[in-house]
């Protein structure tokens, strides 16, 4: 028997590695937070690790005066917004009707489900489709291809069929329609996957440039990603890195871009720590019931 309050050696361990895997994943944002307030002769000297040396703002200054990203931000939210709620209603109503027992056609239909995990069009099928629909330069381009995630819809009916049925029966005794009994009974019982799968579809949705990339080709649709990608992969941050700053100073490439790079994972920073909670308890519970 484990005596409690004492610490042994399996918990030094498993601490040890935890730490060693938190350092892992925080490094790389250390380090480009470091380097984008880092002094250019520093940066060159390839002399940043963990801690900034030389303070100065002249990257961050320059990633902020830069308009593109700006734009970027603003069409990536809008897509955001509208492609989580256009992905969450197709999804939960779809996890719904097939999480019902009796549904009519159900073994076909979870097949042809189940089929697309496996098959996949390619890249041309893929922008011959989205041109045959109109969805070129639209910004339905970056909502509507991928709606719904095969993965996620049968992590979400597996958790709605986890369900009691006696809730929802009760609620048909006192004459609930099936959308009413989705909204006020099933949802509200639902909110750790609800969470988890709308964080999915939210990072989902923010990462996505190659839709843009293929479907996309009007500068003020392009989302912050495509921005991203097209300063820092392309080169086009060269007109920024020739200029110089209002106060004179000159921005070297290193700095910019991992400036770049964090501007376009804050958000995502900031929002996953109110939801972590729910996070493993949808996750798992989704896909583990059944």
């Amino acid at each position: 028997m484990v005596r409690k309050g004492k610490i042994g050696a399996f918990d030094v361990v498993n601490f040890v590695l935890l730490l060693l895997v938190a350092i892992t994943m925080v490094f790389p944002f250390l380090h480009m937070a470091s380097v984008a307030i880092s002094t250019p002769e520093h940066v060159v000297r390839n002399e940043i690790s963990f801690f900034p040396k030389g303070l100065q703002f002249n990257a961050l200054q320059a990633v902020f005066e830069d308009k593109r990203l700006w734009i970027g931000y603003r069409n990536t939210i809008g897509y955001v917004i509208l492609g989580l709620f256009i992905s969450m209603a197709l999804t939960i109503t779809s996890a719904y009707a097939l999480s019902r027992r009796g549904l009519v056609f159900y073994k076909p239909i979870m097949l042809y489900i189940v089929f697309t995990m496996m098959f996949h069009g390619g890249m041309i099928p893929f922008y011959l489709v989205a041109r045959s629909y109109g969805l070129i330069d639209t910004i339905w381009a970056m909502v509507l291809p991928n709606a719904i995630v095969t993965v996620w819809l049968i992590v979400m009916r597996t958790f709605f069929s986890g369900l009691p049925v006696e809730v929802e029966e009760s609620g048909r005794i006192d004459g609930l329609s099936d959308f009413t009994v989705l909204t006020r009974i099933v949802m509200p019982l639902s909110k750790p996957v609800l969470l988890t799968i709308g964080m999915f579809y939210t990072v989902a949705i923010w990462n996505d440039f190659q839709a843009a990339l293929l479907l996309l080709r009007e500068p003020n649709l392009f989302p912050l990603q495509l921005v991203i990608r097209n300063l820092v992969v392309v080169g086009q941050a060269g007109d920024v890195l020739e200029a110089t700053t209002k106060d004179g100073q000159k921005v070297i490439l290193e700095s910019l871009k991992y400036g770049v790079i964090l501007l376009g994972c804050l958000p995502i920073l900031i929002i996953y720590p109110f939801i972590q909670k729910h996070f493993e308890q949808g996750a798992m519970i989704g896909s583990v019931k059944g």
